[in-house]
C-alpha cells in the first residue's frame, strides 16, 4: 500500500519561502503524476503543480512564477519550492499520487499547514 508522507510546512511571513517535501513509500507503478493540492477554509480544494515520472510540469495558475515543483524517481521524493508567499497561499497542502497509465490510482497524504502571515 503506498503512502504519501509530507514535511515542511509552518508559518511564514509574506514575501518568504517554504519547501514542502512528498515521500512516496510501497511499490509505485509507472507512469505517475506527482502533487500538491491545497485547500483554505471555506474553499474547494484546488490545483498547485504535479510534476510527471518524465517530469512535465503543470502549475495552477495563482502560483505560476512563484512555486517550483521537482521530483527525483529513484527516491520516489517530490518537492515544491514556494518563494514569495502571499497571505492567500494559506491552506493545508496535500500530496498527491496519480496513476497515468493503464494501472489507474489515486492517493492523498494527510496535509501539512502553510501559514502566510505577518
Amino acid at each position: 500500500q503506498e503512502r504519501l508522507v509530507e514535511s515542511g510546512g509552518g508559518l511564514v511571513q509574506p514575501g518568504g519561502s517554504l519547501n514542502l517535501t512528498c515521500a512516496v513509500t510501497g511499490t509505485i507503478f509507472k507512469p505517475n503524476a506527482l502533487g500538491w493540492y491545497r485547500q483554505a477554509p471555506g474553499k474547494e480544494r484546488e490545483l498547485v503543480a504535479t510534476v510527471t515520472t518524465v517530469h512535465t510540469t503543470n502549475y495552477g495558475e495563482s502560483v505560476k512564477g512563484r512555486f517550483t515543483i521537482s521530483r527525483e524517481n529513484d527516491k520516489n521524493v517530490a518537492y515544491l519550492q514556494m518563494n514569495n508567499l502571499k497571505p492567500e497561499d494559506t491552506a493545508i497542502y496535500y500530496c498527491n499520487l496519480q496513476g497515468l497509465g493503464t494501472i489507474k490510482y489515486d492517493f492523498w497524504g494527510q496535509g501539512t499547514q502553510v501559514t502566510v502571515s505577518s
